[in-house]
């Protein structure tokens, strides 16, 4: 069987050109050919109606290819002929619908007409009466759905294919809450209306669908969201559940889909479904289950939909339903992406004395937004504190996790005070337990702000650049090293310098390193980076340390991202010798009368004679449980930041406990008081015993 031919671009013989529904498909009908006239069922066609020509033999309308009504004829009395009226200006502007598809039919000025057919211009036949209309219908409209990523998006799809090429109107309902994958959702089926959309109702200066004549009634295609219900609790073995376990779309007329609006809109809600067959109540039905359903609406003036827009809505449904399916399963995943990436990562750093901290992370692209880098900044007895950055092989979700174990790891190696060449070791150790091909680079450094020193150790990892207060940028010559994993290798460390307003920048080789350069011109535009930047806030003042991180950032190009990219960054402000008071305390009993004397003397000199009953009395306590178990000097040193600071070591491992001493009980009532005056206090073990400290607000 041959289809006639039809034309997108010339106006059918009698349109009028002006008609801004140009965008509807029109057939294309030959001088001296016409398609046979679709009688009704016991009828015959008039015997004045020329059906078919002797050019042309007449085809019989098949369930696959719907007839099409004759071109009619000047005069003709066919009940399927369409007398030719004359064309009304129209200067509305059309909406725009995707490309390929036919546009909405306008309202006609005589609606009545309109239902029955009579007084349509000629030329002008209703949408999709073909079956290469609504391929085309449905091929645009699954290419719009199939466009989104996100359920909104698919959402949107659907109603902006459908409104209003195939439906003046459309409801969406989708499952609350949306089951992922395979999960069985629990709890009775409620839909929530996710939607609507609908053709704008209202002239607006350019004109509009409706003529003001032909407002629709306040129940017909209103705000729908207003006077339909939001939710819908679907009851088991009503109307509206046998519908949607139907899974078919189905005409509203019927008397299962009738019986099922009142439940599924509200109570009202049925009263905006025209009569007849203006209303389609598709369920969506997804991998596994029914997850929605959406009602396709036509006003009373629009021909109503014939059985194969049926198929149309079911293959509608279908797209949408699958689109839904994967839209969540996507958010699911990015979801858990983010959740680990927040995981892994430190979400706030801290506030060590004597150094400010900045960090950034960038995923190596937004659809994974994790990977194997990480950064640390760890907090030490003694007011110092460990700077880590790492980089596992990959940026995968098992790359995350593998960094997530190096990183705990790290931070229990920290809490030992371990020196950096042997947190190096140990982790070494860890990544060959976690498999053989587990590598990783590494970068740990310990900054102390009393000695104004930093030592280093790397793994394979790209060398940390030293930004001075003057401007210069160096990049710090520290021992390679081979990578986590390999097994086997010393780690050396380096002690050097750290002067007060210089800047350590720490970073990932996707910083430096990407197709379009190798590592070492990246670390040397780094450095030069650096520097500029530096200039533009004169020799005597430092970058802000935020803003030095954009910059840095900004040196990246748009083809540069090829990794994920973390830095850490470390401004060194140290604390001045004249701050700090340090004493070793032999374990004897007169060690915490000494301890006292001490601190009143170095908080007199300090202007912070205010502080010396609570200062003493706390000093007094921690130096008594020290000295009681100690065998060798016990250390004293107090620290005068935005806080003040005191420390107490020894050389006994068991850290202290807090507990409720009873009323008979002589003693255990020293940390008791600590933690009752002290802003903070805590204990921390060593390699060589413990420290005990507390800090005060500064009066």
């Amino acid at each position: 069987m041959t289809e006639q031919p039809i034309s997108f671009e010339r106006p059918q013989p009698g349109a009028d050109p002006a008609d801004p529904r140009g965008a509807l498909l029109r057939a294309s009908t030959p001088p001296h050919s016409a398609l046979p006239a679709q009688a009704r069922a016991g009828e015959t066609p008039p015997s004045g109606s020329d059906t078919t020509t002797p050019s042309t033999p007449s085809m019989p309308a098949t369930p696959s290819m719907p007839a099409m009504p004759a071109t009619p004829s000047p005069g003709g009395d066919s009940e399927h002929s369409q007398p030719t009226v004359a064309a009304e200006p129209d200067t509305h502007r059309p909406r725009p619908v995707p490309e390929g598809v036919p546009g909405p039919p306008e309202a006609a000025s005589d609606g009545p007409e309109r239902r029955t057919g009579q007084g349509l211009t000629p030329g002008r036949p209703t949408p999709m009466r073909r079956d290469g209309d609504r391929l085309r219908f449905v091929g645009a409209a699954t290419r719009r759905i199939a466009r989104g990523i996100d359920l909104d998006e698919i959402v949107m799809g659907l109603c902006r294919a459908t409104v209003p090429t195939f439906s003046d109107a459309i409801l969406v309902y989708l499952r609350d809450p949306l089951p992922v994958g395979d999960e069985r959702p629990t709890g009775p089926l409620v839909l929530r209306l996710r939607r609507t959309d609908r053709i704008p109702e209202e002239r607006d200066t350019e004109g509009g669908f409706a003529t003001p004549a032909l407002q629709p009634e306040p129940t017909e295609l209103t705000e729908l969201a207003a006077v339909t219900a939001e939710l819908c609790e679907v009851r088991t073995g009503g109307a509206l559940a046998e519908v949607l376990r139907g899974v078919r779309p189905v005409f509203t007329d019927s008397p299962a889909a009738h019986a099922a609006l009142p439940e599924l809109l509200g109570e009202g809600g049925e009263l905006i479904v025209p009569g007849g067959r203006r209303a389609i109540l598709a369920p969506l039905r997804g991998r596994r289950r029914v997850i929605g359903a959406a009602l396709f609406l036509r006003r009373p003036e629009r021909i109503a939909f014939e059985p194969d827009d049926l198929l149309v809505a079911a293959q509608l449904a279908t797209h949408s339903a699958l689109g839904i399916d994967k839209a969540v399963l996507y958010g699911r995943e990015a979801y858990i992406a983010d959740e680990l990436q927040r995981t892994m990562l430190p979400e706030t750093l801290p506030r060590p004395t004597g150094v400010r901290l900045a960090s950034r992370y960038l995923p190596a692209a937004e659809t994974a937004r994790v990977g194997g880098d990480w950064y640390d900044a760890i907090p030490l007895p003694g007011s110092r504190v460990a700077l880590v950055v790492g980089d596992v092989m990959g940026h995968s979700m098992t790359s995350a996790a593998i960094m997530g174990q190096l990183r705990t790891t790290a931070q229990t190696l920290a809490g030992l005070d371990l020196p950096p060449q042997e947190v190096l070791h140990h982790l070494d150790e860890q990544a060959q337990r976690l498999g053989t091909d587990r590598m990783a680079t590494c970068l740990y450094a310990v900054y102390d702000p009393v000695s104004h020193r930093i030592t280093i150790a790397n793994a394979g990892h790209p060398p940390p650049v030293l930004l001075h207060l003057g401007g210069r940028a160096e990049v710090l010559r520290v021992p390679p090293g081979a990578p986590i994993g390999v097994g086997g290798v010393d780690f050396e460390a380096v002690e050097l310098d750290a002067p007060a307003g210089a800047t350590l920048l720490l970073y990932t080789d996707g910083l430096v390193e990407s197709r379009l350069r190798d590592v070492w011109s990246g670390i040397e535009q780094l450095r030069e980076k650096l520097a500029a930047t530096a200039q533009l806030t004169g020799p005597d003042h430092p970058p802000p340390l935020e803003a030095l991180c954009d910059e840095v950032l900004d040196m990246l190009g748009p083809g540069d991202r090829d990794d994920d990219i973390a830095l850490l960054a470390a401004r060194f402000e140290g604390i001045a010798p004249s701050d700090v008071a340090y004493w070793f305390l032999e374990p004897e009993d007169a060690a915490p009368g000494r301890a006292r004397r001490l601190a009143r003397r170095a908080l007199s000199r300090w202007g912070l004679e205010e502080m010396s009953d609570s200062v003493e009395l706390l000093v007094s306590e921690v130096v008594t449980n020290a000295v009681r178990y100690a065998s060798r000097p016990v250390t004293l040193r107090l620290l005068r930041t935005d806080v003040l600071r005191c420390e107490v070591g020894d050389d006994v491992p068991q850290l202290p406990r807090l507990r409720q001493a009873r009323a008979t009980d002589e003693g255990g009532r020293g940390l008791y008081l600590v933690n009752k005056l002290a802003r903070r206090w805590g204990a921390t073990r060593l390699s060589t015993g413990k420290v005990v400290w507390f800090e005060l607000n500064r009066n």
